[in-house]
């Protein structure tokens, strides 16, 4: 499975980046999320951290919960994912963030196999579990991140 959401925002890529790197303030900015906290916290950006969110479907929220090695190149500007525990063990995810004309363009790529589920892992991960959840919950973050680095640049 690979799935790819992106936004563009208005606000600078330094802008970008740091709200979207900056995971632990995500509660206070995306409703969605239960919860984002270091478990091992090395620097900026980097550790491991364990995150929950809210999936909704219509007025029921469902609980989703994983935990992912993180780590960021602040050159390029990209953040990785390496998740190891939930669901979506072994997903590799990155946040990446572009200068475009009109702004910046951030770019979240999810590759993953699927859960080691016999003969239906891949079929859950492409038509279930990428498409209703991983993604339905990127979107929204994604737009919250947006809306915050645009609010920020005023």
């Amino acid at each position: 499975m690979i799935r790819t959401d992106e936004l563009t925002s208005s606000a600078s890529v330094e802008t970008c980046f740091e709200v979207g790197a900056d995971v632990e303030k995500w509660p206070a900015i995306l409703p969605h999320y239960r919860w984002v906290r270091f478990r091992d916290k090395q620097d900026f950006a980097k550790g491991v951290v364990e995150m929950a969110a809210w999936r909704p479907f219509g007025f029921l929220k469902y609980p989703t919960w994983w935990v992912s090695d993180m780590w960021r190149d602040p050159v390029r500007p990209v953040v990785y994912y390496r998740h190891f525990d939930g669901i979506t063990r072994g997903m590799d995810v990155r946040w990446e963030f572009d200068e475009t004309d009109t702004g910046t363009r951030i770019r979240i790529v999810h590759e993953w196999d699927g859960p080691r589920w016999p003969m239906i892992g891949r079929l859950a991960a492409n038509a279930v579990i990428g498409p209703v959840f991983v993604s339905a919950i990127a979107q929204r973050t994604l737009a919250g991140v947006v809306a915050e680095a645009e609010r920020r640049t005023g």
